[in-house]
């Protein structure tokens, strides 16, 4: 097989290919360190102000409910005083009834010699709310 005509070979274009990036450039994605950091602190700022207004919160219940206490005290005192003088009433009727048949008994009279007031450590409950 012979060919009458030359072969003919790629040869570039006249004036040459164009030029080829070959460095490495890649798109600039999201922003700048100082950027996030800035962003980072001022999200933490954020949260510890949050902190500090609710520890101020808690602290201001803390001292609202240690005063309310405080001033209920007096109350509750009076009431627990109330119902000892009706317990202790009800005890010394309570005796009475039992001890009526005993001749020169005192009811309500304490069984220590001494003139100090000594609170009875039993409580009085009624026989119908013991279980």
């Amino acid at each position: 097989m012979s060919s009458s005509a030359a072969p003919s070979q790629d040869m570039p274009p006249k004036g040459g290919f164009a030029s080829i990036r070959y460095e490495r450039r890649l798109p600039r994605r999201g922003p700048s360190g100082v950027v996030m950091f800035g962003i980072c602190g001022a999200v933490m700022a954020y949260g510890w102000y949050r902190v500090h207004l609710g520890l101020d919160e808690r602290r201001e219940l803390d001292r609202e409910k240690m005063w309310s206490r405080i001033h209920i005290t007096p109350l509750l005192l009076a009431e627990s005083d109330r119902d000892e003088y009706r317990r202790n009433w009800a005890a010394v009727e309570r005796e009475r009834e039992i001890m009526k048949d005993v001749p020169g008994w005192e009811a309500g009279k304490s069984v220590y010699s001494g003139r100090r007031y000594m609170p009875t450590v039993i409580a009085n409950v009624p026989i119908h709310q013991q279980k």
